[in-house]
């Protein structure tokens, strides 16, 4: 999940700064601005996540993902700057909310399975390697001369069709494994606290 995260993210960067260039009539530079705004709702969002859900309810936030790809799309319906910088900011939230639980159980797993230097490593090179396959899409996307609106709603769609996916696979998966044993007993223990 947060290997589709930064594929996604690092993506919408890019994405961003064309659509405002044509939907917005925006010179690359004011474009830029929009990624600011879209930090904005990150640190939001990651804010909220950080008071509101615990490492044990970390995985009940997986239909925010499928949230923000369906929200992604509506950036085609917006040609002003107030609109797009509302937009921009929910979609930031939704990431930002979403991102910091699945990383903390990411985390916490990887320490509870690996040694804390070969979870990063493992995690560090997932994302990266999803970053650079996103990215390759995204540029077969221009290069094939889709018009950016196109590509935005396809971007949207991928994203909440494969959170879908996974919230699918995970719920599978809980009917299987107690939850607990997978955060580690002990902790489970604390964070019922």
């Amino acid at each position: 999940v947060t290997t589709l995260f930064w594929g996604a993210g690092a993506t919408l960067q890019f994405i961003v700064l064309l659509w405002a260039q044509v939907n917005l009539n925006m010179t690359l530079d004011k474009a830029a601005m929009l990624q600011g705004i879209v930090a904005v709702g990150i640190i939001l969002g990651s804010v909220i996540a950080g008071k509101l859900i615990s490492l044990k309810n970390s995985i009940k936030i997986l239909p925010t993902g499928i949230l923000m790809g369906l929200v992604v799309p509506m950036m085609t319906l917006t040609s002003s700057i107030i609109p797009a910088s509302v937009l921009l900011i929910i979609i930031g939230v939704l990431a930002g909310s979403f991102v910091v639980p699945m990383n903390a159980l990411l985390q916490h797993r990887g320490y509870v399975t690996l040694s804390a230097g070969q979870s990063i490593a493992v995690q560090n090179f997932n994302e990266n390697l999803n970053v650079l396959f996103m990215l390759g899409i995204y540029s077969f996307l221009l290069y094939a001369n889709i018009e950016v609106n196109t590509i935005v709603a396809i971007f949207g769609v991928f994203v909440a069709i494969t959170m879908w996916a996974v919230t699918v696979k995970c719920t599978r998966n809980q009917k299987k494994v107690n939850f607990d044993t997978m955060i580690g007993d002990k902790r489970a223990a604390t964070l019922q606290k």
